[in-house]
């Protein structure tokens, strides 16, 4: 990845401001550029970097709209049912870079999250969920009218 002096400053600014906020630890400060898959250029390899091949579930409840009017910020939600989910990634098929966002969550947390992303074209939107160490995905095409990854 090509990291810029700003993009630098930035993310340890913040970071900074979080950790003397007390609202993360110096521990998730510091795997937070670590995470898995957000510098992929194609959705296998970034399938591949977040543990491989999901399985089909009908227990992920995906949330996209049919049809976003501004590919610059198209609403997406995800609810899994599945008992034991600790991880739930956000990847735009036909993006730039196609892992959007990842969200963990502790033990006796819900996992349902609503967020916004870019697309920048008609693509299909798919939800990966990992639970008790196996992978689970749901996915959705959502149509876009005005592009929103420079286009």
């Amino acid at each position: 990845m090509n990291t810029t002096r700003r993009q630098v400053i930035k993310t340890t600014g913040v970071l900074g401001t979080l950790v003397s906020l007390g609202i993360i630890t110096q521990a998730q400060a510091l795997a937070a550029d670590e995470r898995p898959g957000f510098g992929t250029k194609s959705f296998a390899d970034a399938i591949n970097a977040l543990g491989g091949s999901p399985a089909e579930s009908k227990d992920i409840i995906l949330d996209t709209p049919d049809i976003a009017e501004n590919g610059a910020v198209v609403p997406v939600g995800a609810e899994s049912k599945i008992p034991g989910t600790t991880d739930m990634w956000f990847l735009i098929e036909k993006n730039p870079f196609p892992l959007a966002a990842g969200f963990s969550f502790p033990a006796g947390t819900q996992a349902d999250v609503k967020t916004r992303v870019k697309m920048g074209q008609t693509t299909n939107v798919t939800v990966v969920v990992k639970a008790d160490g196996k992978l689970y995905a749901a996915s959705k095409e959502t149509k876009v009218t005005l592009g929103g990854c420079g286009g």
